[in-house]
């Protein structure tokens, strides 16, 4: 029998670390999370303490423990910590970051999304997602991995509609916050960006939404293509 190998990838050079990353587009802002972002992190989170339902920590009692954990995670080098402000308000109103980060073989996870209610299911979140999965692509990497608790269905639902393809579920994966949690897996790989790059640029364009905000194409229906695996779990 014939032995097989993958394809070689005599060219391929490990991507930089996303040291010091700052993303600005049209909605929302992001930089490096420090301590002066948790008085405003905290006040936003305010409006639901639901946020932290499928995280491994919080939610916090006061403005003090919020920022002692910010302290605790600020300039890490895995996970890579994000703070996203509003364009639209001058205010941030969410986290998320990289982590998992493996430059040798081009791999990096977005994860710890946290996003109040003031940010969630609008252009600003969108974009987010956006301009971070861009950096990873520009910047070499390869795969970019969504994972969540197989349980979190607005998490698989977001990972779906920004076109990961769903790659299995990890059972008995980890335990948080004293249950179990099995472990939904999701990527996208760099042969997929350039599609999806155009897909998402497509929706984030002012000419998709009408005066009153309302969009004209989905972002579920541009990021559908050749090679995604839709989740079986949202069918």
């Amino acid at each position: 029998m014939k032995k097989e190998f993958g394809v070689a990838l005599a060219d391929w050079k490990a991507p930089v670390r996303p040291e010091g990353v700052r993303l600005e587009g049209a909605y929302v802002g992001a930089e490096p999370l420090t301590t002066a972002h948790a008085a405003d992190l905290f006040r936003a989170y305010q409006a639901d303490a639901g946020v932290w339902d499928y995280l491994p920590y919080g939610p916090y009692a006061s403005l003090a423990d919020y920022a002692a954990w910010v302290e605790k995670v600020q300039g890490g080098s895995d996970p890579v910590f994000l703070a996203l402000r509003d364009r639209a308000t001058g205010r941030f109103g969410g986290v998320a970051s990289y982590l998992r980060i493996t430059p040798e073989v081009g791999t990096i996870e977005v994860g710890h999304i946290n996003l109040a209610p003031e940010l969630q299911r609008g252009r600003a979140a969108t974009e987010t997602m956006f301009l971070m999965m861009d950096w990873a692509f520009a910047a070499g990497y390869r795969r970019y991995e969504w994972k969540c608790d197989a349980l979190n269905m607005p998490s698989r639902r977001a990972a779906q509609r920004l076109g990961f393809s769903y790659e299995g579920t990890f059972r008995q994966a980890a335990v948080v916050k004293g249950r179990n949690r099995d472990t939904a897996w999701f990527s996208v790989i760099d042969g997929e960006w350039p599609r999806l790059r155009a897909a998402f640029e497509t929706w984030l364009s002012p000419t998709n939404f009408t005066p009153d905000g309302i969009q004209v194409q989905s972002l579920s229906g541009l990021t559908r293509g050749p090679g995604f695996q839709p989740d079986p779990a949202l069918a």
